[in-house]
């Protein structure tokens, strides 16, 4: 911890102890507001799309080639890549999917925000529970197509 025993410009003695640095552990404490949790995945779904970009691009890739390297997409969702089971290749494409939905629904709300001068602590608040409900939800219809439950 920073000694902070100094004054302040008025000359009042600081009374307080500065805090130091903020580990990882120390944010985890605070309960954040529902419209910051939304904001935090916003920028972790951001983070999760760059991350998986090669991945985007093999897809792509692999998926438009030729008809040949077409049947290798598909076989990687029914025997997987190498080493790598189909169910960890679903997950992947899952997190993907995932992190799209929640990335524009969540950006969407904010050019909302920024168009309406919605900034209301309430209207926040509601326009998060929608973010997050209609990103789960449409990341679980697609979950039971991915994994070819319909």
């Amino acid at each position: 911890m920073a000694d902070t025993s100094g004054t302040t410009a008025a000359g009042r003695r600081l009374s307080r102890a500065r805090p130091g640095t903020m580990r990882l552990i120390d944010a985890l404490g605070y309960r954040l507001p529902l419209a910051g949790v939304v904001s935090i995945l916003h920028r972790a779904s951001g983070a999760l799309m760059f991350v998986l970009l090669p991945f985007v691009v093999w897809l792509f890739d692999v998926s438009l080639t030729s008809e040949v390297s077409y049947e290798r997409f598909t076989s990687a969702y029914l025997a997987g890549i190498g080493v790598v089971p189909a169910w960890a290749v679903k997950l992947v494409t899952l997190a993907l999917i995932w992190a799209y939905l929640h990335h524009a629904i969540a950006g969407v709300r904010h050019l909302w925000m920024d168009a309406t001068h919605s900034v209301t602590k309430e209207q926040g608040r509601s326009s998060a529970i929608v973010t997050l409900v209609v990103s789960i939800v449409l990341t679980l219809a697609l979950m039971g197509k991915l994994f070819g439950w319909y």
